[in-house]
């Protein structure tokens, strides 16, 4: 492997999509690539091993989550990141510029950066552009991203604005802390959903001498079409030559989506989230493992799928654990949505390296109901109807939901 990072462009279909090479000092992972979220040093309920039998490549780690418990200077001690978490594989780490989004009254956002106050402890913490770099290249990341600053859905054009301009200096002042050669580094491309402002963003960054590109602050409660507008003013102003990554999308009609786009690289939590709760992905759409009528199902969930769960146990067994609240039941949904996800970018570089990926998209789509954004539609349609709900309906159905499966 080379000792420096690099990114080779292989195949672009006539649609727009490509095939690349991400090259790391530890692996090469081929593009378009999906990252498992691993916040905090582990993708939730799952080991190493069954990220690997997986397919997965490289994993997405939380740099703020990570310095503050266990302490990225500890980890590195221990041997950094790779060796504490025992995967063999690339880690890209995120910043902590999410948390400027997520952590609202936590959190007070300066020209020199942002002060945090503990989630766990009370306590605070500032976390300036050259500090995010200084813990990610602690922890051993192959990839480090910079310190931004996301503004939220709704927020004013003059709001968004200046989020904006600043996240351009600190993309400065990163590139100019980064020690590790061996460390790609990442800009990150703003302006919410205003066109003047991403293709401003896009146009600024991409000037500015990074290992990859992200889009960052989409994904935030907009709706799809706002998403892929943002993405096609982005994406015109970005060097061939490099990565770009589109953060936090993960339902498989999104990755397809954004494939579409050009897009190289993508993470969210959102395959082993909803498979906690008993959500499974199937080439016919996303099910609920949970329904009745799966009681007696002598049958896997996916009879095309060759993860773990589908080519051992029932989706009868997978209904019955879920139902008897079993830990089982949370490691092989995880396993199957990103044997699911992974298996799906398998396909589509295939799609893509035989000049077919506008096919395969739209067959795809066409039969997969229902998509994320129905089911988040029925679910804020159903949260709608509860909130309107007498305060005693309210109360029992909160306390049902308590007692049911998570």
């Amino acid at each position: 492997m080379s000792d420096r990072p690099s990114f080779e462009l292989q195949v672009r279909d006539p649609s727009g999509a490509r095939v690349g090479r991400l090259i790391t000092a530890r692996a090469e992972v081929p593009t378009p690539a999906f990252m498992p979220v691993a916040t905090q040093g582990a993708v939730k309920a799952l080991a190493g091993e069954d990220l690997l039998q997986a397919g997965a490549m490289m994993l997405l780690a939380n740099a703020y989550h990570l310095y503050l418990r266990p302490g990225s200077e500890l980890v590195r001690r221990l041997g950094g990141l790779h060796r504490f978490m025992a995967w063999p594989g690339p880690i890209l780490t995120d910043s902590g510029g999410f948390q400027v989004f997520s952590l609202g009254p936590f959190r007070r956002v300066s020209e020199e950066g942002v002060q945090f106050v503990s989630h766990w402890d009370g306590t605070r913490h500032l976390f300036t552009p050259e500090a995010a770099l200084v813990h990610q290249e602690a922890l051993g990341a192959d990839i480090a991203m910079v310190l931004d600053e996301p503004p939220a859905y709704g927020a004013s054009e003059e709001e968004v604005r200046a989020a904006t301009e600043r996240t351009h200096r600190w993309a400065l002042r990163s590139l100019q802390a980064r020690q590790r050669p061996d460390q790609a580094v990442y800009g990150i491309i703003q302006g919410g959903t205003f066109p003047v402002l991403r293709r401003a963003s896009a146009e600024a960054v991409a000037a500015m001498p990074f290992d990859g590109y992200a889009i960052g602050g989409l994904s935030f409660g907009e709706p799809k079409e706002r998403t892929w507008a943002m993405v096609e003013e982005s994406t015109p102003f970005l060097p061939t030559d490099r990565p770009r990554y589109l953060m936090g999308v993960g339902s498989p009609e999104d990755l397809l989506d954004g494939i579409a786009r050009g897009i190289d690289l993508f993470d969210s939590a959102l395959p082993t989230r909803v498979a906690r709760h008993g959500a499974l992905f199937t080439p016919e759409g996303r099910v609920n493992v949970t329904a009745a009528r799966f009681r007696d199902q002598d049958v896997p969930i996916d009879a095309t799928c060759d993860c773990t769960a589908c080519t051992r146990v029932s989706v009868a067994y997978l209904h019955h654990l879920f139902r008897s609240r079993e830990l089982l039941a949370y490691r092989l949904a995880a396993t199957h949505n990103l044997r699911f996800i992974l298996g799906l970018l398998e396909q589509a570089r295939e799609a893509i390296k035989e000049g077919r990926f506008a096919s395969f998209h739209a067959g795809f789509s066409a039969g997969y109901r229902p998509t994320d954004e129905a089911v988040r539609w029925e679910q804020r349609i159903a949260y709608g109807r509860a909130a309107s709900r007498p305060r005693v309906a309210a109360k029992r159905e909160r306390h049902h939901e308590a007692a049911s499966p998570a």
